[in-house]
C-alpha cells in the first residue's frame, strides 16, 4: 500500500487497484464486473466460469489486509441486472458474509443499474463522503474533488523494447479514476480522449509498485 493524498484526504494505493481511507477504515474499489463470464456464456462466448471468484478472493484479500469496516464499490459491480442471481453458491454466500460484516455501500453503474439484490449492503446512486463525491462516472461539468471508475484505465509504455500495460489510477487535483478491479475487465489507455475530456488537462496516471507511487504525466 502506497500513501498519497488526494483533495486534502490521506489514502493508500493497493496495486490491486484498490484505495484504503484509513481516516474512515475504508476500501473503495470500480467495476468489479461480478459473473461477466456468464454473460457471455449465455450468449455462446464460452469463457472460464471462475471470474467471480477469483476477483472476491482479491476483494476478501484487500479487506483482511486493511482491516476494513466500510465498503464502496464504484459502479458495474455486476456485468449485468442479473448477475447476483448467477453468482455460484460459494460466491453467493462469501459476498453476504462480506456485506453482512461491513459497511457496504453499492453505488450503481451504467452495467447494473437495475438490479435490486445485490447480495446485501445498500444501494445508490452517489454518494458525498467526508466532501469527496463517489459515482461511477466523472463528471467533468462537476468541480468538487470526486473519485470514480468506468473507464478501466491502463497505461501502456514501451520499456526496453517490449509493450507494458499496467491497471492505474488516473489523477489530477479534483479528479481520481480508479482501475477496474475485476478479474476479467478489459483496459483503456489512459491517454485515450475519453479519459481525459471526463478529468481535463494536467492529468497524471499513477501506478503503486512496492513502496512507491509512479507518476506519468498524460498528454492534454
Amino acid at each position: 500500500m502506497v500513501p498519497f493524498s488526494f483533495a486534502n484526504h490521506d489514502l493508500l494505493a493497493l496495486r490491486s487497484g484498490a484505495l484504503f481511507w484509513p481516516r474512515r477504515g475504508a476500501v473503495l474499489v470500480a467495476d468489479l464486473h461480478f459473473e461477466k463470464a456468464s454473460w457471455f456464456a449465455q450468449r455462446g462466448q464460452m469463457l472460464p466460469p471462475y471470474d467471480s471468484l477469483v476477483t472476491l478472493e482479491a476483494l476478501e484479500d484487500v479487506v483482511a489486509a486493511t482491516g476494513a469496516t466500510e465498503i464502496w464499490c464504484l459502479g458495474d459491480s455486476y456485468h449485468d441486472d442479473e448477475g447476483c442471481d448467477r453468482l455460484p453458491a460459494e460466491a453467493q454466500s462469501r459476498l453476504r458474509a462480506l456485506t453482512g460484516a461491513t459497511r457496504w455501500t453499492w453505488i450503481t453503474g451504467n452495467h447494473d443499474s437495475g438490479m435490486v439484490d445485490r447480495c446485501g449492503g445498500a444501494v445508490v446512486d452517489e454518494a458525498v463522503v467526508d466532501g469527496l463525491v463517489l459515482r461511477h462516472e466523472a463528471d467533468p461539468t462537476d468541480a468538487r474533488p470526486e473519485l470514480s471508475g468506468h473507464f478501466h484505465p491502463k497505461l501502456r509504455l514501451r520499456v526496453r523494447g517490449q509493450n507494458v500495460s499496467r491497471r492505474c489510477f488516473v489523477a489530477t487535483p479534483t479528479k481520481l479514476i480508479l482501475p477496474a478491479f475485476g478479474a476479467l475487465t478489459g483496459g483503456l489507455d489512459a491517454q485515450h480522449p475519453e479519459i481525459v475530456r471526463a478529468v481535463g488537462k494536467g492529468a497524471e496516471a499513477l501506478i503503486p509498485i512496492e513502496d512507491r507511487l509512479l507518476r506519468f504525466r498524460l498528454a492534454a
